[in-house]
């Protein structure tokens, strides 16, 4: 497919965060650019704002008829059921249908592409990595999977010779594409829905890493299993992190590489796990010939993603965070960062299980996770895409929960919840709408504060 011999194109699902990119990658380079979405979202509003028509009713005749043309890309989600009325429009009428996944692949290929991989961090990693080579000066397509705070947009776009992409394992969407440069931050347990298996996982996985370019570069987290250059913390990795400090809320440390030590780093993100990935992204970043020292110190100026560890509230005696933590994995790493940054503090979580499937594989584990917060406030689940599985439930969840400072809210009381909530942290975590609710929260207990 030649996307210059296509004028239009449609999305069915535009309101996804990686779909929007997408839209917002098509109306900039003078396509006509229209689609659906289930429901309006500051998104979808933002779309509508740059001259892409959004509607909310899957019905084809809401379709323009610039949007019925043979020459029409039809771009979709993998979330969108195969009964869709549009969807089957398209689909039945011979329309070039593609997922957002191979579309992604056909506009970065020919590009110097770097694409970070990974159960978690792929968003925040591939952030960093923009903000990276954006203070490099180099012509860079970015597509993110979340809203850079240092761009307001998912979507960067100063040049077509490098492009950073999140390699999504979902629905193994990152077999389509052909990276320069990769990164795989983590392999944990997820989508077993899709996979069955860990091992089946880790096997796709394997499969990515052979799609590098020849004579590409492999970066991989210290302990997994994959034959790379390896990144990590004070474990002797090619690139390493050492000697860390905490001043200021900010971290600062060394980065030690294989041909130097740059000293005294600053990195102003909370946690870890946030240290290991703009370390990834740092060393991701150096294969571009950008001087490393410059990039060391355009770490200090990264401002973060909505959604990931941001600070809502931060007064001395309250702080409120968001975070869109959805697994075990990524709740103890916030648990963590928290821990570290407010000491002594008593914390409050607020927790919106995403998925049905994925609270019944790791409920024993979202229990263990939950459990190291002083408090816990459960919502029901969020489906998403699925259909509800008997028995598994918010309340079958709480009651593996062995922390006693515990209760199960619906949605709609949370707010009297919070108002009367007494903690020094206050987190919310989840990938569902809870991140609907918190400018909701922190308009009320900023009048509280």
């Amino acid at each position: 497919m030649n996307l210059k011999d296509i004028h239009s194109v449609y999305f069915i699902g535009i309101g996804g965060i990686g779909m929007s990119a997408l839209a917002r990658y098509f109306k900039f380079v003078g396509k006509e650019v229209a689609g659906y979405d289930r429901t309006p979202t500051p998104i979808t509003d933002d779309l509508m704002e740059k001259g892409i028509s959004v509607h909310f009713e899957d019905n084809v005749d809401l379709i323009s008829d610039t949007f019925k043309h043979p020459n029409t890309l039809v771009v979709y989600t993998p979330a969108v059921p195969s009964k869709h009325s549009e969807f089957q429009f398209y689909k039945n009428g011979g329309f070039n249908l593609k997922k957002r996944s191979e579309v992604l692949g056909i506009i970065t290929k020919d590009s110097f592409c770097l694409a970070v991989a990974g159960t978690h961090g792929k968003t925040t990693t591939s952030s960093i990595l923009a903000h990276l080579l954006k203070e490099c000066e180099l012509p860079m397509t970015a597509f993110l999977g979340g809203i850079s705070e240092d761009f307001d947009s998912n979507f960067v776009l100063d040049g077509t010779e490098y492009s950073v992409v999140e390699a999504d394992e979902f629905d193994r969407s990152f077999l389509r594409l052909t990276p320069t440069v990769a990164c795989v931050t983590s392999m944990d347990a997820d989508h077993l829905d899709i996979y069955g298996t860990k091992e089946e996982l880790e096997h796709s996985f394997r499969e990515f890493v052979d799609r590098i370019k020849p004579g590409g570069k492999l970066f991989v987290r210290k302990g997994l299993p994959l034959e790379g250059t390896t990144f990590g913390i004070e474990d002797g990795a090619d690139y390493c992190i050492e000697n860390i400090k905490i001043a200021h809320g900010a971290y600062i440390f060394d980065i030690v590489t294989p041909s130097e030590v740059i000293k005294d780093v600053k990195f102003n993100k909370p946690g870890r796990h946030n240290l290991l990935n703009g370390l990834a992204a740092f060393a991701m970043a150096v294969q571009t010939g950008c001087p490393p020292h410059r990039l060391a110190k355009a770490l200090e100026t990264f401002k973060g993603v909505q959604r990931r560890f941001s600070y809502q509230i931060k007064e001395e005696d309250f702080v409120f965070i968001d975070d869109y933590a959805h697994h075990p994995t990524e709740i103890s790493a916030v648990h963590q960062a928290i821990r570290e940054m407010h000491a002594g503090e008593r914390i409050t979580v607020i927790f919106q299980p995403h998925l049905f499937s994925r609270t019944q594989d790791f409920a024993d584990d979202f229990a263990a996770s939950l459990s190291d917060f002083d408090e816990i406030i459960l919502l029901d689940i969020y489906p998403a895409r699925e259909e509800p599985i008997e028995g598994v439930t918010s309340q079958w969840l709480l009651d593996k929960i062995a922390n006693p400072n515990k209760k199960l809210i619906s949605k709609s009381a949370l707010l009297e919840e919070v108002k009367n909530c007494k903690t020094g942290v206050l987190v919310a975590l989840g990938a569902g709408d809870v991140g609907m609710e918190v400018p909701k929260i922190k308009n009320i207990l900023g009048y509280a504060h």
